[in-house]
């Protein structure tokens, strides 16, 4: 604060930098401080910010589950997809990538 700017100013500027209460985040469950892609079907819990502290507001089944809650696209019944055998991630060839 500049001592020449007057309190409601500064009063006003601090408001506007001031996380919005309700705004929501998700975590991973089980992996502590891992980015979302790298485990996208973990399951998060959503966290809702009420002005003092994050407090658990929902849980999402994976990441798009998840991105579906925060932004406001999800109508509180999840779809929930099969998932089939994953192919194999390192298929047999000799890619020109590989490690010999």
């Amino acid at each position: 604060m500049d001592a020449d700017e007057p309190l409601d100013e500064w009063a006003k500027r601090r408001e506007e930098r001031k996380r919005p209460i309700g705004e929501l985040k998700a975590v991973i469950l089980g992996h502590e401080h891992a980015a979302a892609h790298l485990h996208p079907r973990a399951p998060r819990v959503i966290l809702r910010w009420d002005g003092y502290q994050w407090s658990p507001y929902r849980m999402a089944d994976g990441y798009a589950a998840a991105q579906r809650v925060l932004h406001g696209t999800d109508d509180g019944q999840a779809a929930v997809l099969p998932t089939g055998p994953s192919g194999q991630p390192m298929a047999p060839g000799t890619g020109r990538h590989r490690k010999p």
